[in-house]
Protein backbone atom coordinates (compact mmCIF):
# COMPACT_ATOMS: atom_id res chain seq x y z
CA UNK A 1 0.00 0.00 0.00
CA UNK A 2 2.72 2.40 0.27
CA UNK A 3 3.63 2.24 -3.22
CA UNK A 4 1.52 4.14 -5.81
CA UNK A 5 2.56 1.80 -8.40
CA UNK A 6 4.98 -1.14 -8.58
CA UNK A 7 5.93 -3.86 -11.36
CA UNK A 8 4.12 -7.03 -11.02
CA UNK A 9 7.56 -8.69 -11.06
CA UNK A 10 8.76 -6.88 -7.88
CA UNK A 11 4.87 -7.26 -6.60
CA UNK A 12 5.50 -11.00 -6.75
CA UNK A 13 8.95 -10.98 -4.83
CA UNK A 14 7.70 -8.74 -1.87
CA UNK A 15 5.03 -11.46 -1.65
CA UNK A 16 6.79 -14.67 -1.58
CA UNK A 17 8.81 -13.25 0.79
CA UNK A 18 5.96 -13.62 3.49
CA UNK A 19 6.59 -17.22 5.31
CA UNK A 20 2.69 -18.68 4.36
CA UNK A 21 3.46 -17.52 0.30
CA UNK A 22 7.27 -18.65 -0.05
CA UNK A 23 6.10 -21.18 -2.18
CA UNK A 24 3.81 -19.28 -4.75
CA UNK A 25 4.00 -20.02 -7.98
CA UNK A 26 4.30 -17.71 -10.35
CA UNK A 27 1.73 -18.39 -12.74
CA UNK A 28 -1.12 -18.72 -9.38
CA UNK A 29 0.49 -14.94 -8.77
CA UNK A 30 -0.53 -13.77 -11.70
CA UNK A 31 -4.18 -15.19 -12.14
CA UNK A 32 -5.13 -13.85 -8.55
CA UNK A 33 -3.54 -10.20 -9.87
CA UNK A 34 -5.92 -10.73 -12.76
CA UNK A 35 -9.15 -11.62 -10.60
CA UNK A 36 -8.27 -8.34 -8.64
CA UNK A 37 -8.00 -6.30 -11.37
CA UNK A 38 -11.44 -7.80 -12.55
CA UNK A 39 -13.20 -6.30 -10.00
CA UNK A 40 -11.56 -3.16 -9.68
CA UNK A 41 -9.39 -3.51 -6.38
CA UNK A 42 -6.01 -2.56 -8.09
CA UNK A 43 -5.32 -1.48 -11.62
CA UNK A 44 -3.65 -4.16 -13.63
CA UNK A 45 -0.86 -3.01 -16.83
CA UNK A 46 -0.10 -6.43 -18.06
CA UNK A 47 1.71 -5.03 -21.50
CA UNK A 48 4.00 -2.56 -19.15
CA UNK A 49 4.10 -5.18 -16.02
CA UNK A 50 3.02 -2.25 -13.40
CA UNK A 51 0.28 -2.01 -10.71
CA UNK A 52 -1.67 0.67 -9.88
CA UNK A 53 -3.61 1.37 -6.66
CA UNK A 54 -7.84 1.88 -7.67
CA UNK A 55 -10.26 3.94 -6.60
CA UNK A 56 -11.39 0.83 -4.70
CA UNK A 57 -8.13 -0.31 -2.89
CA UNK A 58 -8.15 2.10 0.11
CA UNK A 59 -11.92 1.06 0.76
CA UNK A 60 -10.85 -2.56 0.66
CA UNK A 61 -7.46 -2.59 2.98
CA UNK A 62 -9.55 -0.65 5.66
CA UNK A 63 -12.55 -3.04 4.84
CA UNK A 64 -10.49 -6.25 4.89
CA UNK A 65 -7.47 -5.78 7.96
CA UNK A 66 -8.93 -8.43 9.53
CA UNK A 67 -9.15 -12.03 7.44
CA UNK A 68 -11.78 -13.19 9.86
CA UNK A 69 -14.73 -13.80 7.80
CA UNK A 70 -17.80 -11.70 8.07
CA UNK A 71 -20.93 -14.00 9.60
CA UNK A 72 -24.27 -12.58 9.82
CA UNK A 73 -26.44 -13.65 12.04
CA UNK A 74 -30.20 -14.61 12.05
CA UNK A 75 -32.52 -13.66 15.17
CA UNK A 76 -34.75 -16.23 16.77
CA UNK A 77 -38.05 -15.42 17.41
CA UNK A 78 -40.49 -17.67 19.23
CA UNK A 79 -43.82 -17.82 17.84
CA UNK A 80 -45.54 -18.64 20.85
CA UNK A 81 -44.37 -15.42 22.85
CA UNK A 82 -43.46 -13.19 20.41
CA UNK A 83 -40.11 -12.43 21.56
CA UNK A 84 -36.37 -12.86 20.48
CA UNK A 85 -34.68 -15.88 22.19
CA UNK A 86 -31.32 -15.78 20.55
CA UNK A 87 -29.41 -15.86 17.46
CA UNK A 88 -28.11 -18.55 14.87
CA UNK A 89 -25.23 -18.18 13.06
CA UNK A 90 -25.06 -18.07 9.63
CA UNK A 91 -23.41 -21.11 8.98
CA UNK A 92 -25.98 -23.05 10.62
CA UNK A 93 -28.71 -21.93 8.56
CA UNK A 94 -27.09 -22.65 5.17
CA UNK A 95 -25.69 -26.07 6.31
CA UNK A 96 -28.94 -27.18 8.35
CA UNK A 97 -32.08 -24.71 8.49
CA UNK A 98 -35.15 -25.97 7.25
CA UNK A 99 -38.72 -25.81 7.82
CA UNK A 100 -39.52 -28.37 9.91
CA UNK A 101 -35.67 -29.31 11.66
CA UNK A 102 -35.40 -29.54 15.17
CA UNK A 103 -32.75 -28.11 17.48
CA UNK A 104 -31.91 -26.85 20.69
CA UNK A 105 -31.25 -23.29 21.89
CA UNK A 106 -31.28 -22.38 25.81
CA UNK A 107 -31.97 -25.73 26.75
CA UNK A 108 -34.84 -26.21 25.12
CA UNK A 109 -36.00 -27.44 21.64
CA UNK A 110 -37.50 -26.31 19.22
CA UNK A 111 -38.71 -26.71 15.45
CA UNK A 112 -37.92 -24.01 12.66
CA UNK A 113 -41.18 -22.88 11.06
CA UNK A 114 -40.20 -19.94 8.93
CA UNK A 115 -36.82 -18.68 7.51
CA UNK A 116 -37.16 -15.06 6.53
CA UNK A 117 -33.80 -14.32 4.05
CA UNK A 118 -34.71 -10.61 3.94
CA UNK A 119 -35.48 -9.63 7.83
CA UNK A 120 -32.59 -12.59 8.84
CA UNK A 121 -35.01 -14.00 11.01
CA UNK A 122 -35.97 -17.38 11.95
CA UNK A 123 -39.35 -18.19 13.51
CA UNK A 124 -39.67 -21.11 15.58
CA UNK A 125 -42.26 -23.14 17.91
CA UNK A 126 -41.56 -24.70 21.31
CA UNK A 127 -41.29 -28.63 20.47
CA UNK A 128 -44.61 -29.43 23.25
CA UNK A 129 -43.70 -33.04 23.86
CA UNK A 130 -39.71 -33.87 23.50
CA UNK A 131 -40.47 -37.02 24.78
CA UNK A 132 -40.58 -38.44 20.68
CA UNK A 133 -38.32 -36.02 19.50
CA UNK A 134 -34.44 -36.15 18.92
CA UNK A 135 -32.69 -32.89 17.59
CA UNK A 136 -31.52 -32.98 14.22
CA UNK A 137 -28.60 -31.17 14.86
CA UNK A 138 -26.63 -30.80 18.07
CA UNK A 139 -24.05 -28.12 16.92
CA UNK A 140 -20.94 -27.63 15.77
CA UNK A 141 -18.25 -29.69 18.44
CA UNK A 142 -14.50 -28.84 19.10
CA UNK A 143 -12.60 -31.10 16.61
CA UNK A 144 -10.94 -34.06 18.10
CA UNK A 145 -7.14 -34.20 16.70
CA UNK A 146 -5.89 -37.28 15.47
CA UNK A 147 -3.40 -37.57 18.08
CA UNK A 148 -6.03 -37.70 21.17
CA UNK A 149 -8.12 -40.09 19.21
CA UNK A 150 -5.47 -42.65 18.46
CA UNK A 151 -5.04 -42.43 22.63
CA UNK A 152 -8.34 -43.16 23.18
CA UNK A 153 -8.28 -46.26 20.77
CA UNK A 154 -4.67 -47.40 22.63
CA UNK A 155 -6.77 -47.32 25.46
CA UNK A 156 -9.62 -49.05 24.53
CA UNK A 157 -7.28 -52.08 23.20
CA UNK A 158 -4.75 -52.02 26.74
CA UNK A 159 -8.02 -52.33 29.08
CA UNK A 160 -9.72 -54.91 26.51
CA UNK A 161 -6.58 -56.89 27.16
CA UNK A 162 -6.83 -56.40 31.16
CA UNK A 163 -10.44 -57.61 30.62
CA UNK A 164 -8.93 -60.88 28.89
CA UNK A 165 -7.13 -61.53 31.36
CA UNK A 166 -9.65 -62.06 33.82
CA UNK A 167 -9.44 -58.61 35.83
CA UNK A 168 -12.28 -56.59 37.57
CA UNK A 169 -13.99 -53.64 36.22
CA UNK A 170 -12.67 -52.08 39.48
CA UNK A 171 -9.15 -53.25 39.40
CA UNK A 172 -8.87 -51.70 35.90
CA UNK A 173 -10.90 -48.77 37.05
CA UNK A 174 -7.80 -48.41 39.61
CA UNK A 175 -5.15 -48.91 36.67
CA UNK A 176 -7.16 -46.03 34.45
CA UNK A 177 -6.58 -43.83 38.03
CA UNK A 178 -3.34 -44.07 38.01
CA UNK A 179 -2.53 -42.85 34.05
CA UNK A 180 -5.26 -40.16 33.96
CA UNK A 181 -6.73 -37.53 36.60
CA UNK A 182 -10.20 -39.08 37.33
CA UNK A 183 -11.66 -41.12 40.59
CA UNK A 184 -12.60 -44.40 40.25
CA UNK A 185 -16.57 -44.09 40.11
CA UNK A 186 -15.71 -42.21 36.87
CA UNK A 187 -13.20 -44.37 35.36
CA UNK A 188 -15.16 -47.55 36.34
CA UNK A 189 -18.52 -45.96 34.29
CA UNK A 190 -16.47 -44.70 31.22
CA UNK A 191 -14.78 -48.77 31.10
CA UNK A 192 -18.39 -50.38 31.32
CA UNK A 193 -18.78 -50.21 26.87
CA UNK A 194 -15.29 -52.22 27.02
CA UNK A 195 -16.46 -55.10 29.40
CA UNK A 196 -19.63 -55.23 27.27
CA UNK A 197 -17.55 -55.33 24.53
CA UNK A 198 -16.67 -58.96 23.27
CA UNK A 199 -16.19 -58.77 19.87
CA UNK A 200 -13.24 -57.03 17.89
CA UNK A 201 -11.76 -54.06 19.53
CA UNK A 202 -11.73 -50.96 17.14
CA UNK A 203 -7.92 -49.43 18.35
CA UNK A 204 -5.24 -47.01 16.94
CA UNK A 205 -4.74 -49.75 14.12
CA UNK A 206 -7.89 -51.65 13.54
CA UNK A 207 -11.10 -50.39 11.81
CA UNK A 208 -14.08 -52.55 13.02
CA UNK A 209 -17.07 -52.26 10.60
CA UNK A 210 -20.12 -53.06 11.79
CA UNK A 211 -23.78 -52.98 10.59
CA UNK A 212 -27.48 -53.17 10.93
CA UNK A 213 -30.00 -53.16 8.16
CA UNK A 214 -28.90 -50.26 5.56
CA UNK A 215 -26.64 -48.75 8.22
CA UNK A 216 -22.75 -49.19 8.43
CA UNK A 217 -20.69 -48.06 10.64
CA UNK A 218 -16.65 -47.97 10.93
CA UNK A 219 -15.57 -47.20 14.53
CA UNK A 220 -12.37 -45.31 13.84
CA UNK A 221 -10.51 -43.95 16.07
CA UNK A 222 -8.82 -41.34 13.76
CA UNK A 223 -10.21 -37.75 14.67
CA UNK A 224 -13.09 -35.18 13.55
CA UNK A 225 -11.18 -34.25 10.20
CA UNK A 226 -10.06 -37.39 8.86
CA UNK A 227 -13.41 -39.18 9.64
CA UNK A 228 -15.18 -36.42 8.10
CA UNK A 229 -12.80 -36.53 5.05
CA UNK A 230 -12.79 -40.60 5.23
CA UNK A 231 -17.05 -40.60 5.15
CA UNK A 232 -17.23 -38.14 2.55
CA UNK A 233 -15.02 -40.51 0.11
CA UNK A 234 -16.76 -43.76 0.93
CA UNK A 235 -20.45 -42.14 0.65
CA UNK A 236 -19.34 -40.30 -2.80
CA UNK A 237 -17.54 -43.65 -4.09
CA UNK A 238 -20.92 -45.66 -3.10
CA UNK A 239 -23.13 -43.09 -4.31
CA UNK A 240 -21.13 -43.14 -7.30
CA UNK A 241 -21.13 -47.17 -7.80
CA UNK A 242 -25.09 -46.98 -6.88
CA UNK A 243 -26.41 -44.16 -8.17
CA UNK A 244 -28.27 -43.35 -5.17
CA UNK A 245 -27.96 -40.86 -2.27
CA UNK A 246 -26.02 -41.83 0.89
CA UNK A 247 -26.35 -40.98 4.76
CA UNK A 248 -23.28 -39.58 6.49
CA UNK A 249 -22.88 -39.10 10.16
CA UNK A 250 -19.20 -38.94 11.68
CA UNK A 251 -17.69 -38.07 15.05
CA UNK A 252 -13.91 -38.56 16.09
CA UNK A 253 -14.50 -42.05 16.78
CA UNK A 254 -17.16 -43.15 13.95
CA UNK A 255 -18.62 -43.05 10.39
CA UNK A 256 -21.59 -44.05 9.87
CA UNK A 257 -23.11 -44.30 6.65
CA UNK A 258 -26.76 -44.92 5.45
CA UNK A 259 -26.75 -47.02 2.06
CA UNK A 260 -28.68 -48.22 -0.69
CA UNK A 261 -30.10 -51.52 -0.43
CA UNK A 262 -27.17 -53.97 -1.45
CA UNK A 263 -24.31 -52.82 -0.77
CA UNK A 264 -22.68 -55.55 1.54
CA UNK A 265 -19.26 -55.65 4.28
CA UNK A 266 -17.29 -56.25 1.27
CA UNK A 267 -18.08 -53.09 -0.69
CA UNK A 268 -17.10 -50.66 1.76
CA UNK A 269 -13.94 -52.73 2.48
CA UNK A 270 -13.42 -53.08 -1.28
CA UNK A 271 -13.25 -48.86 -1.11
CA UNK A 272 -10.81 -48.41 1.33
CA UNK A 273 -8.15 -51.59 0.43
CA UNK A 274 -8.23 -51.09 -3.88
CA UNK A 275 -9.36 -46.39 -3.40
CA UNK A 276 -5.68 -45.31 -5.22
CA UNK A 277 -4.94 -42.80 -2.35
CA UNK A 278 -3.52 -40.15 -5.11
CA UNK A 279 -7.41 -39.57 -5.94
CA UNK A 280 -8.90 -38.56 -2.67
CA UNK A 281 -8.68 -34.83 -3.58
CA UNK A 282 -10.12 -35.96 -6.65
CA UNK A 283 -13.31 -37.02 -5.06
CA UNK A 284 -13.50 -34.88 -2.38
CA UNK A 285 -13.94 -32.09 -5.13
CA UNK A 286 -16.37 -34.25 -6.58
CA UNK A 287 -18.44 -34.92 -3.91
CA UNK A 288 -18.01 -30.85 -2.64
CA UNK A 289 -19.00 -29.15 -5.74
CA UNK A 290 -22.74 -28.90 -5.02
CA UNK A 291 -22.19 -29.16 -1.08
CA UNK A 292 -23.81 -26.05 0.80
CA UNK A 293 -19.96 -26.11 3.06
CA UNK A 294 -18.27 -25.22 -0.04
CA UNK A 295 -20.60 -22.63 -1.32
CA UNK A 296 -20.98 -20.73 1.95
CA UNK A 297 -16.99 -20.58 1.79
CA UNK A 298 -16.77 -19.49 -1.81
CA UNK A 299 -19.04 -16.58 -1.02
CA UNK A 300 -16.94 -15.62 2.19
CA UNK A 301 -13.86 -16.38 -0.18
CA UNK A 302 -15.64 -13.88 -2.96
CA UNK A 303 -16.20 -11.21 -0.47
CA UNK A 304 -12.07 -11.18 0.29
CA UNK A 305 -11.38 -11.52 -3.32
CA UNK A 306 -14.11 -7.97 -4.16
CA UNK A 307 -16.02 -10.08 -6.05
CA UNK A 308 -19.03 -9.50 -3.82
CA UNK A 309 -20.10 -6.90 -1.77
CA UNK A 310 -22.15 -8.11 0.45
CA UNK A 311 -23.72 -11.76 0.42
CA UNK A 312 -26.39 -13.54 3.09
CA UNK A 313 -26.03 -17.10 2.68
CA UNK A 314 -29.08 -18.69 3.17
CA UNK A 315 -30.57 -18.63 -0.51
CA UNK A 316 -30.01 -22.13 -2.33
CA UNK A 317 -30.67 -20.49 -5.70
CA UNK A 318 -28.29 -17.92 -5.19
CA UNK A 319 -25.04 -19.62 -3.67
CA UNK A 320 -25.79 -22.16 -6.98
CA UNK A 321 -25.58 -19.84 -9.72
CA UNK A 322 -22.65 -17.90 -7.50
CA UNK A 323 -20.82 -21.19 -7.87
CA UNK A 324 -21.23 -21.33 -11.47
CA UNK A 325 -20.08 -18.19 -12.08
CA UNK A 326 -16.77 -18.50 -9.92
CA UNK A 327 -16.07 -21.94 -11.50
CA UNK A 328 -12.18 -22.13 -12.69
CA UNK A 329 -11.74 -18.75 -10.82
CA UNK A 330 -8.65 -18.21 -8.81
CA UNK A 331 -11.64 -17.63 -6.32
CA UNK A 332 -13.21 -21.15 -6.42
CA UNK A 333 -9.46 -22.46 -6.04
CA UNK A 334 -8.66 -20.54 -2.52
CA UNK A 335 -12.12 -21.98 -1.49
CA UNK A 336 -11.54 -25.55 -2.29
CA UNK A 337 -8.61 -25.38 -0.56
CA UNK A 338 -9.69 -24.12 2.50
CA UNK A 339 -12.26 -26.50 2.90
CA UNK A 340 -9.51 -29.35 1.86
CA UNK A 341 -7.26 -28.70 3.85
CA UNK A 342 -8.03 -26.34 6.95
CA UNK A 343 -11.94 -28.09 7.86
CA UNK A 344 -10.78 -31.35 6.43
CA UNK A 345 -7.90 -33.58 6.24
CA UNK A 346 -6.73 -34.43 2.88
CA UNK A 347 -3.31 -35.00 3.21
CA UNK A 348 -3.79 -37.23 6.60
CA UNK A 349 -6.84 -39.15 4.71
CA UNK A 350 -4.20 -40.13 2.06
CA UNK A 351 -1.62 -41.42 4.56
CA UNK A 352 -4.62 -43.46 6.37
CA UNK A 353 -5.29 -45.13 3.01
CA UNK A 354 -2.06 -45.92 2.19
CA UNK A 355 -1.55 -47.42 5.62
CA UNK A 356 -4.75 -49.80 5.36
CA UNK A 357 -3.73 -50.70 1.67
CA UNK A 358 -0.06 -51.54 3.46
CA UNK A 359 -1.53 -53.73 6.20
CA UNK A 360 -0.83 -51.32 8.73
CA UNK A 361 -3.96 -50.60 10.09
CA UNK A 362 -6.73 -53.58 9.80
CA UNK A 363 -10.61 -54.20 9.36
CA UNK A 364 -12.52 -56.50 10.93
CA UNK A 365 -16.14 -56.70 10.33
CA UNK A 366 -18.91 -57.70 12.21
CA UNK A 367 -22.30 -58.33 12.09
CA UNK A 368 -24.97 -56.55 14.43
CA UNK A 369 -24.02 -53.56 16.64
CA UNK A 370 -21.19 -53.19 19.13
CA UNK A 371 -21.35 -51.54 22.73
CA UNK A 372 -18.71 -49.40 21.50
CA UNK A 373 -20.40 -48.43 18.01
CA UNK A 374 -23.47 -47.88 19.54
CA UNK A 375 -21.72 -45.85 22.57
CA UNK A 376 -21.73 -42.62 20.26
CA UNK A 377 -25.76 -42.59 19.98
CA UNK A 378 -27.25 -43.87 22.95
CA UNK A 379 -26.39 -40.18 25.05
CA UNK A 380 -28.96 -37.40 25.08
CA UNK A 381 -31.16 -39.63 23.96
CA UNK A 382 -33.28 -40.11 26.41
CA UNK A 383 -35.68 -37.59 27.60
CA UNK A 384 -37.93 -37.61 30.65
CA UNK A 385 -41.90 -36.40 29.61
CA UNK A 386 -44.07 -34.49 32.06
CA UNK A 387 -47.43 -35.84 31.82
CA UNK A 388 -48.62 -32.01 30.49
CA UNK A 389 -45.44 -31.15 28.24
CA UNK A 390 -46.65 -28.15 26.67
CA UNK A 391 -47.74 -26.52 29.87
CA UNK A 392 -45.38 -23.81 29.88
CA UNK A 393 -45.73 -23.24 26.51
CA UNK A 394 -49.73 -22.62 26.02
CA UNK A 395 -48.90 -20.60 29.31
CA UNK A 396 -46.65 -18.02 27.41
CA UNK A 397 -49.13 -17.60 24.47
CA UNK A 398 -51.99 -16.85 26.98
CA UNK A 399 -49.93 -14.47 28.57
CA UNK A 400 -48.53 -12.61 25.51
CA UNK A 401 -52.09 -12.67 24.13
CA UNK A 402 -53.59 -11.37 27.26
CA UNK A 403 -51.07 -8.86 27.33
CA UNK A 404 -51.24 -7.68 23.61
CA UNK A 405 -53.40 -4.10 22.45
CA UNK A 406 -56.76 -4.63 20.50
CA UNK A 407 -58.37 -1.31 18.61
CA UNK A 408 -62.04 -1.47 19.79
CA UNK A 409 -64.61 -0.10 17.36
CA UNK A 410 -68.37 0.83 17.89
CA UNK A 411 -69.99 -0.88 14.51
CA UNK A 412 -73.21 0.38 14.93
CA UNK A 413 -73.11 4.33 15.97
CA UNK A 414 -69.15 4.39 14.42
CA UNK A 415 -69.03 7.15 17.57
CA UNK A 416 -66.56 5.45 19.98
CA UNK A 417 -63.04 3.44 19.45
CA UNK A 418 -60.50 2.39 22.45
CA UNK A 419 -57.01 0.76 22.28
CA UNK A 420 -57.04 -1.59 25.53
CA UNK A 421 -54.92 -4.07 26.63
CA UNK A 422 -57.14 -7.56 26.06
CA UNK A 423 -56.50 -8.78 29.49
CA UNK A 424 -58.69 -5.36 30.37
CA UNK A 425 -61.33 -6.33 27.60
CA UNK A 426 -64.86 -7.30 29.98
CA UNK A 427 -66.42 -10.31 29.27
CA UNK A 428 -69.21 -8.54 27.27
CA UNK A 429 -67.56 -5.17 25.11
CA UNK A 430 -70.31 -2.58 24.92
CA UNK A 431 -70.31 0.76 23.24
CA UNK A 432 -70.23 3.15 26.39
CA UNK A 433 -72.17 5.85 23.97
CA UNK A 434 -75.24 3.60 22.45
CA UNK A 435 -74.96 0.37 24.23
CA UNK A 436 -74.65 -2.05 21.52
CA UNK A 437 -72.31 -5.11 21.79
CA UNK A 438 -71.79 -4.49 17.59
CA UNK A 439 -67.95 -4.06 18.61
CA UNK A 440 -65.35 -4.87 16.24
CA UNK A 441 -61.90 -5.89 17.32
CA UNK A 442 -58.86 -4.83 15.00
CA UNK A 443 -55.19 -4.88 15.39
CA UNK A 444 -54.30 -1.48 17.12
CA UNK A 445 -52.60 -0.23 13.73
CA UNK A 446 -55.74 -0.80 11.64
CA UNK A 447 -56.67 3.06 11.35
CA UNK A 448 -57.25 2.45 7.65
CA UNK A 449 -59.90 -0.24 8.61
CA UNK A 450 -61.68 2.40 10.28
CA UNK A 451 -61.64 4.86 7.79
CA UNK A 452 -62.86 1.81 4.97
CA UNK A 453 -65.71 1.40 7.62
CA UNK A 454 -66.54 5.40 7.80
CA UNK A 455 -66.04 5.96 3.75
CA UNK A 456 -69.09 6.92 1.96
CA UNK A 457 -68.21 5.66 -1.00
CA UNK A 458 -65.56 2.66 -0.99
CA UNK A 459 -63.16 1.25 -3.94
CA UNK A 460 -63.34 -2.75 -3.45
CA UNK A 461 -60.23 -2.93 -1.12
CA UNK A 462 -62.75 -1.11 1.68
CA UNK A 463 -65.33 -2.85 0.46
CA UNK A 464 -63.13 -6.17 1.48
CA UNK A 465 -62.25 -4.39 4.86
CA UNK A 466 -65.13 -3.12 6.06
CA UNK A 467 -66.80 -6.70 5.62
CA UNK A 468 -63.68 -8.39 7.53
CA UNK A 469 -64.75 -5.56 10.07
CA UNK A 470 -68.57 -6.30 10.69
CA UNK A 471 -67.44 -10.14 10.69
CA UNK A 472 -65.02 -9.37 13.73
CA UNK A 473 -67.93 -7.51 15.16
CA UNK A 474 -70.38 -10.32 14.87
CA UNK A 475 -68.15 -12.54 16.50
CA UNK A 476 -67.89 -10.43 18.96
CA UNK A 477 -70.94 -10.01 19.57
CA UNK A 478 -71.74 -13.61 19.70
CA UNK A 479 -69.02 -14.70 21.66
CA UNK A 480 -67.59 -11.98 23.93
CA UNK A 481 -64.34 -11.66 25.13
CA UNK A 482 -63.16 -15.21 23.95
CA UNK A 483 -63.34 -13.84 20.14
CA UNK A 484 -61.30 -10.54 21.14
CA UNK A 485 -59.01 -13.11 22.34
CA UNK A 486 -59.09 -15.08 19.12
CA UNK A 487 -58.94 -12.18 16.93
CA UNK A 488 -55.51 -11.06 18.87
CA UNK A 489 -53.36 -13.72 17.84
CA UNK A 490 -51.35 -13.44 15.12
CA UNK A 491 -52.46 -14.05 11.50
CA UNK A 492 -55.95 -15.20 12.69
CA UNK A 493 -59.23 -13.19 11.19
CA UNK A 494 -62.95 -13.31 11.58
CA UNK A 495 -62.76 -16.68 9.63
CA UNK A 496 -60.29 -18.67 11.23
CA UNK A 497 -61.11 -17.39 14.88
CA UNK A 498 -64.89 -18.64 14.15
CA UNK A 499 -63.45 -21.86 13.39
CA UNK A 500 -61.71 -22.12 16.89
CA UNK A 501 -64.43 -20.87 18.46
CA UNK A 502 -66.97 -23.11 17.21
CA UNK A 503 -64.52 -26.19 18.70
CA UNK A 504 -65.55 -28.11 21.71
CA UNK A 505 -63.14 -28.44 24.11
CA UNK A 506 -63.12 -29.27 27.91
CA UNK A 507 -60.67 -26.71 28.88
CA UNK A 508 -58.85 -23.26 28.20
CA UNK A 509 -55.61 -24.60 27.75
CA UNK A 510 -57.04 -26.46 24.89
CA UNK A 511 -58.52 -22.89 23.17
CA UNK A 512 -55.01 -21.52 23.44
CA UNK A 513 -53.92 -24.59 21.91
CA UNK A 514 -55.56 -24.25 18.87
CA UNK A 515 -54.48 -20.46 18.85
CA UNK A 516 -50.84 -21.52 18.93
CA UNK A 517 -51.62 -24.09 16.28
CA UNK A 518 -52.97 -21.22 13.62
CA UNK A 519 -50.80 -19.01 14.41
CA UNK A 520 -48.14 -21.85 13.58
CA UNK A 521 -49.83 -22.58 10.11
CA UNK A 522 -49.88 -18.74 9.54
CA UNK A 523 -45.80 -18.11 10.23
CA UNK A 524 -45.37 -21.37 7.68
CA UNK A 525 -47.45 -19.99 4.76
CA UNK A 526 -47.10 -15.84 5.53
CA UNK A 527 -44.18 -16.17 2.84
CA UNK A 528 -46.19 -17.41 0.22
CA UNK A 529 -49.13 -14.86 0.33
CA UNK A 530 -46.65 -11.64 1.03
Amino acid sequence: MGHGEISARQAYEITTRAFPFRDLAAETFREIVRELSSNRLLWLDEDADRLEKSGGTWKYFYDNLSMIPDETTYGVEDVASGRQIGTLDERFVVDFAEPGEVFIQRGEMWRIVEIDEEEGSVTVSPIEDPGGEVPSWTGQEIPVPYAVAQDVGSLRASARQQFDAGNSRETVARWLCELYPTDEHTANEALAQIERHTEAMPDADRIVLESHGREFLLNAPFGHKINDTLGRVISALIGQQTGSSVGLETDPYRIELEVPRGISHGDIVDVLETTTPEHVAGVIELGLKRSDVLKFTLAQVAAKFGALKRWRGSSSFGRSRMLDALADTPVYEEALRVVQYEELAVPETIDLLRRVQDGDVTISTVSGRTPIGTGGRSSGRELLTPENADASVIQTVKERIQDDRMLLVCLHCLDWERTQQVKRVPDQPQCPNCDSTQIAALNPWADEVVDAVNAAEKDDEQEKMTERAYRAANLVQSHGKQAVIALAARGVGPHNAARIIAKLRENEADFYRDILSQEQQYARTKAFWD
